[in-house]
């Protein structure tokens, strides 16, 4: 106790700065926790948690035997892989061709434009793409009637509605991505730069035998916390891109928790299918984590 109190009082501070994120971590993570045992009872708001039924995995079960289980497991993996195989090379790629970049204002001013659209808000970027793909008078439209194709209406065709969410989402965030692969660059000894350079390395040699290795640790990580949250699909862009024409392919779990257990007050309901979500997650996230630690000794733990 004495030597844990020397402790404390010779890094106060530091102390003191964790202090914020753990109640953070206290108040909007754990202490919800309490109110996962909602999925397991029938929940009524004048009896209370504890007053309310226990009915078990009911709620599991009503779920899982609901028509439309499959599609919405298949339109929540699919979107969610997707936007995996699409979007993660990409800041990476990102990444590896501004480090090349020797110019500084053109490289400022790429990873200014590529930046920005990671600050528009998830409303005004849903305008934009709506806007654009509009029949008849959005710029998509506009583009394909000089060309004399057929005007189409994108955004009511199910089988466009993955490519769209997913490439939107890919141009908004892949400059803000690529900074911890511009980082974990900016961290390899200049040694190595210089004596491949002496060796005569071309560029594309440099790249794969020192950029690449220099961010696989990165990346492994990136990679392992990404394929943990494959079933947590964002909601705001999804349920506003989503329109009664596309809905076969756009309806999620997240969306139908909002519809189904939200707003028809059916709360042990979503909080089932959101703790059916959570436990998933985790299976892939330990799993990948395992599978990692295996095979490229770098891992979250």
């Amino acid at each position: 106790m004495g030597k844990a109190w020397i402790n404390f009082r010779r890094s106060w501070e530091l102390y003191v700065l964790v202090l914020l994120p753990v109640l953070y971590l206290l108040v909007f993570k754990y202490i919800p926790m309490f109110g996962v045992q909602i999925a397991f009872k029938d929940f009524n708001v004048i009896k209370g948690i504890w007053g309310s039924d226990w009915v078990g995995f009911k709620h599991f079960e009503t779920f899982f035997h609901s028509p439309n289980f499959w599609l919405l497991i298949q339109n929540t993996i699919g979107i969610s892989f997707y936007s995996l195989l699409a979007g993660f090379p990409v800041p990476i790629l990102l990444a590896l061709a501004l480090n090349e970049v020797r110019t500084g204002l053109f490289k400022r001013s790429v990873q200014m434009i590529t930046y920005a659209p990671h600050f528009i808000s998830t409303v005004v970027m849903v305008s934009i793409i709506i806007l654009m793909l509009t029949p008849h008078v959005g710029v998509v439209e506009r583009l394909l009637g000089f060309v004399g194709l057929p005007s189409t209406n994108f955004m009511g065709i199910p089988e466009y509605f993955k490519s769209i969410y997913v490439w939107s989402g890919v141009w908004q965030e892949m400059g803000y991505a690529s900074i911890i692969y511009i980082a974990a660059l900016a961290g390899v000894d200049p040694s190595l730069y210089e004596a491949a350079r002496m060796d005569g390395a071309s560029r594309l040699q440099k790249i794969i035998h020192i950029d690449l290795p220099a961010l696989v640790p990165v990346t492994v990580i990136m990679l392992i916390l990404s394929l943990g949250s494959v079933m947590g699909v964002g909601f705001e862009k999804i349920y506003l891109m989503q329109n009664p024409l596309n809905v076969s392919a756009s309806e999620v779990i997240s969306t139908y928790v909002y519809k189904v257990g939200l707003l028809g007050a059916n709360f042990s309901f979503s909080s089932a299918v959101g703790l059916f979500n959570s436990v998933i997650n985790l299976i892939l996230l330990l799993t990948v984590n395992f599978i990692a630690r295996r095979v490229s000794q770098t891992s979250l733990w």
